[in-house]
C-alpha cells in the first residue's frame, strides 16, 4: 500500500486542514480477496474506505494443472505477468498466453507478424490436444 495521492480544503502551509482525502494505491495477489483486504484496511483505518473497483480480480493457476503441465511439456516457460487481461474477470482456472514478442505488447505501433500468428495458431492447438488426449 501506498499514499499516492492527498487533497485538503486549505492551502495555506500554517493551518491544520480541517479534513483531509487520500487515496492509496493497493496492489494485491491472489493470495488474498479483495474483501479481505479491504476489511484489514478497515480495521486498521479511522476513515472511510471506497475501494475505486473490485472488478479485476488477481487470478492463478496450479503449477500442476493440466493446462501449465501441457504447455512445459511443449518446451513453455511460465510466469506472472505484470499487464492486466480478460483473465481477471475469469473465475476458473486460465492460462494468459498469445503468439508474438510480449515486449511489442501495450506499446505505440504495436504488431505481430503473420508468422507469429501462424505459429500461435499451432501451438494452442496442440496445448489442447495434449489436455484433451
Amino acid at each position: 500500500m501506498s499514499v499516492t495521492v492527498i487533497e485538503t480544503e486549505n492551502k495555506a502551509h500554517n493551518v491544520v486542514p480541517s479534513q483531509c482525502k487520500f487515496v492509496v494505491d493497493t496492489r494485491v495477489n491472489e493470495l488474498y480477496t479483495f474483501e479481505e483486504i479491504l476489511e484489514t484496511i478497515r480495521e486498521n483505518m479511522k476513515s472511510d474506505i471506497r475501494p475505486r473497483s473490485t472488478r479485476l480480480r488477481p487470478s492463478s493457476i496450479a503449477l500442476d494443472h493440466p493446462l501449465v503441465k501441457a504447455g512445459l511439456a511443449l518446451g513453455r516457460s511460465y510466469y506472472g505477468s505484470p499487464t492486466t487481461s480478460d483473465k481477471a474477470l475469469m473465475f476458473f482456472p486460465s492460462l494468459k498466453m498469445g503468439p508474438g514478442d510480449s515486449a511489442r505488447s501495450h506499446i505505440a505501433d504495436e504488431y505481430i507478424y503473420i508468422d507469429e500468428i501462424k505459429e500461435g495458431i499451432e501451438l494452442y492447438i496442440q496445448l489442447l490436444e495434449r489436455v484433451i488426449l
